[in-house]
């Protein structure tokens, strides 16, 4: 069974920082493309970063310049770096990946919620 298990939301002041981390478990062969989303209240869960196997990155224009997405494929672990954050950051994150566990799948994490007061 993969989970994927999310750490680092919190609270913050507008201007400051957070990382968040993303670590998958379980029976992995592989993991190809992850990435990381945000859920705001009363709003769809839209794309923050993808990352591929290979470390080519996308982000959202609205968070081009401010986060970074990494990954670590020795430790099937995913990072968020989340600098000059603004009150409109505030969501819940979220982690995905597609895993090849025989056949490839997508799993998400549970969720960390990241709030910036300003």
């Amino acid at each position: 069974q993969v989970q994927l298990v999310e750490s680092g939301g919190g609270l913050v002041q507008a201007g400051g920082s957070l990382r968040l981390s993303c670590a998958a478990s379980g029976s992995i062969f592989s993991i190809n493309a992850m990435g990381w989303y945000r859920q705001a209240p009363g709003k769809q869960r839209e794309l923050v970063a993808t990352i591929t196997s290979g470390k080519s990155t996308i982000y959202a224009d609205s968070v081009k310049g401010r986060f970074t997405i990494s990954r670590d494929n020795a430790k099937n672990t995913l990072y968020l770096q989340m600098n000059s954050l603004k009150p409109e950051d505030t969501a819940v994150y979220y982690c995905n990946a597609y895993i090849v566990v025989g056949v490839v799948d997508a799993y998400w994490g549970q969720g960390t919620q990241v709030t910036v007061s300003s």
